[in-house]
């Protein structure tokens, strides 16, 4: 009796991850970067980007500190995309970088809302 409930439980228990896999969201198709590579690995920018952001700012707004390797210029300048005409495109605009994996995350966004979303729309950043 023990041997059969424990088969039933086992091919439930891979049927749901099977179900569980079949139903997971799409990853974001995230567009290439213009850079040959980012400031950290791509596995410590997906779960740290945001830390890193926070600390830059804290310190560039209370000890007028600016480090160029972790800051939101160099990310907009390396993840800006063009369009057919040359322009850039906005990260945050549908579909491009920053703006795609927020979206598949359900985050929102605030950095945009002062800083630039092009290298070259001549806001300061």
């Amino acid at each position: 009796m023990f041997v059969r409930l424990f088969v039933l439980l086992m091919v439930l228990c891979v049927a749901g991850v099977a179900y569980a896999d079949e139903r997971r969201a799409p990853l974001p198709q995230i567009p290439t970067t213009q850079g040959d590579a980012c400031v950290e690995p791509v596995d410590v920018m997906r779960k740290e980007h945001m830390h890193m952001l926070t600390h830059q700012r804290e310190r560039t707004v209370h000890d007028a500190y600016r480090d160029k390797h972790h800051s939101l210029v160099g990310c907009v300048k390396c993840h800006v995309q063009r369009d057919g005409g040359g322009h850039t495109v906005p990260v945050n605009a549908p579909g491009q970088f920053c703006a795609q994996c927020h979206a598949y995350a359900a985050v929102t966004m605030d950095c945009f809302e002062c800083h630039a979303t092009t290298p070259d729309s001549g806001r300061r950043q």
